[in-house]
């Protein structure tokens, strides 16, 4: 079980609620969903997403922001 699971499981809920190709969070919505901060692991255990049909796109430092794509 990955650090990351209930977030990947929200991640898909919440493309197939808006049935878009790409989804920006920001940090704060993303620990608020999976009740984590995140940290370095993330870099790590982003790849499980792929599982799902999902990558991570971009991660922004600078605003804060995680962007998730459709595969």
């Amino acid at each position: 079980m990955s650090k990351y699971d209930l977030l990947w499981e929200k991640i898909d809920l919440l493309f197939k609620q808006a049935g878009k190709e790409q989804l920006t969070l920001k940090f704060e919505e993303i620990e608020n969903l999976c009740g984590k901060t995140i940290d370095h692991s993330f870099l790590t255990y982003k790849k499980d997403l792929q599982k799902l049909g999902y990558t991570v796109k971009k991660i922004s430092l600078k605003e804060k922001t995680i962007i998730f794509e459709r595969i």
